[in-house]
């Protein structure tokens, strides 16, 4: 199968979003899905094989929300 040929709903991978919609003000991240906004927004209309690829680039994302940013326990002693 080719991309151009329309997936069924069977076919294409589901969305990531677990309803933790938050974005990370930072990084740009979903703090529940690791998607961008943009990625979100347009996850209906990606085929099979874009929706692949953005599942594929998730696992890399998350030690980027995973750094401390300051507050109580980011300061030196």
């Amino acid at each position: 199968m080719n991309d151009a040929t329309p997936v069924s709903s069977h076919d294409a991978p589901q969305s990531p979003c677990v309803n933790i919609c938050v974005i990370h003000p930072h990084e740009g991240l979903c703090v529940g899905c690791l998607r961008t906004l943009d990625e979100i927004a347009c996850w209906a209309s990606l085929s099979a094989a874009a929706r692949r690829q953005v599942l594929a680039e998730l696992p890399d994302r998350k030690p980027m929300l995973k750094k401390r940013r300051g507050g109580k326990h980011g300061r030196k002693s």
